[in-house]
């Protein structure tokens, strides 16, 4: 759960479940914090938003504690916002003629803006915009890394993400980037793992900023070492795909997800789209990877592979035509200082809410209150599989 606006005094975030005694500290969601203010495309706020992160419960001496872990990451701008913002009443005549409380009554399309003002009964787009912004990812992927830390040290089970595709710019490539490619693709301006195809984004990024416009892209993201039988198919709601499917569209301006070759399966014949097994070494091997590592709501032991779609940000410099729902008539909408392209951000996010899904799944199957016992049971699954012959490449 997290908790905060974009201008209030900050994002609080709790997590419950993880296992005592992962090893996770301040400097670990830094890098990781760090990470999501990375790429081309990028608005102001990224240069001066250093996310000061605070890891308030839940960790001790560098170890979690099995108790929740809280997370309190400061906004630096609050000094700017502590009347407009403030939870407590402020004197209205502190905040006439304030730029930053302007009443906001021409929504964007694209945003929450409308939807948000309709439902929650405001006549103004401030109350909605403030937690609908995407500043509420930084506390997901603050939490997300403390999940990738359970995964890794508990399961060897590593997620890595890139950018396929930003406007009409995709990679071509057929190379699926490995946990070894990480430091390389978080080097690259757009997070891309295709030289070529990066060298284009970063073009495209730069007209549309001469343009005035937004973009968005795709982003794809790789699961490592993740053993069979996480999810089940026995209940809709439990399945793996629809989990992990629901993780990614709950993170802002994702509009589209799918699982290995999603979309493409229905274009082929049922004797091509499936991923046929073979034994090799003892051990059930597939031929291929359609199925995105995952059948029947289940991991399958495979490379779990997900997609996610990013529409253009909502917040068009050449602002869009709207309704201004104060004075009833056709407007222009509001512009509000943001990026021009955050897909290289959103693999980031997509990597943590993908983390905090698995991370989920892997407490449920392999229960445990600490580390230790998680690693015992899950080298039970592991002999069990190999001894009645269901051993996969897990």
């Amino acid at each position: 759960m997290t908790a905060g606006e974009s201008h209030g005094p900050g994002l609080t975030a709790v997590l419950e479940g993880i296992p005592a005694h992962v090893k996770v500290s301040t400097s670990d969601l830094d890098r990781a914090l760090a990470r999501r203010r990375l790429g081309a495309g990028r608005g102001a706020r990224m240069g001066f938003e250093q996310d000061k992160v605070r890891i308030t419960g839940g960790v001790v001496q560098g170890e979690t504690i099995g108790s929740p872990v809280c997370v309190e990451i400061a906004n630096s701008e609050w000094p700017k916002w502590t009347q407009v913002m403030s939870s407590d009443p402020v004197d209205p005549s502190l905040l006439a003629g304030s730029a930053r409380n302007e009443p906001l009554t021409r929504p964007r399309p694209g945003h929450a803006d409308l939807a948000g003002m309709q439902k929650y009964g405001f006549d103004r787009a401030r109350p909605i915009l403030e937690r609908a912004s995407a500043r509420e990812t930084a506390a997901r992927v603050a939490l997300g890394e403390v999940a990738r830390q359970f995964l890794r040290q508990g399961l060897g089970i590593e997620v890595v993400s890139h950018v396929t595709a930003i406007g009409t710019v995709r990679s071509d490539s057929d190379r699926v980037p490995t946990p070894a490619d990480m430091e390389r693709i978080d080097a690259d301006p757009v997070r891309c793992f295709d030289h070529d195809a990066s060298a284009a984004m970063q073009k495209l990024i730069a007209q549309t900023v001469a343009d005035g416009d937004t973009l968005g892209g795709v982003v794809e993201i790789l699961v490592w070492g993740c053993p069979p039988g996480l999810g089940t198919h026995v209940s809709s709601d439990r399945r793996l795909d629809a989990r992990l499917a629901s993780a990614l569209m709950g993170v802002q301006a994702i509009k589209g997800v799918e699982i290995g070759d999603g979309f493409a399966l229905a274009e082929r014949l049922g004797s091509q789209a499936h991923d046929m097994m073979r034994m090799d070494d003892g051990r059930i091997h597939r031929l291929t990877d359609h199925a995105g590592g995952i059948e029947g709501g289940m991991s399958n032991g495979e490379v779990i592979r997900l997609r996610a779609a990013m529409k253009p940000i909502a917040t068009v410099p050449h602002a869009l035509a709207t309704v201004n729902v104060a004075t009833r008539q056709d407007d222009t909408a509001h512009h509000q200082r943001s990026d021009v392209c955050a897909v290289p951000a959103a693999a980031v996010v997509a990597e943590a809410m993908v983390a905090l899904v698995l991370a989920e799944a892997c407490v449920e199957k392999f229960s445990g209150d600490c580390l230790d016992d998680v690693r015992a049971t899950v080298d039970v699954y592991r002999r069990r599989l190999r001894d009645t012959g269901l051993e996969g490449v897990w």
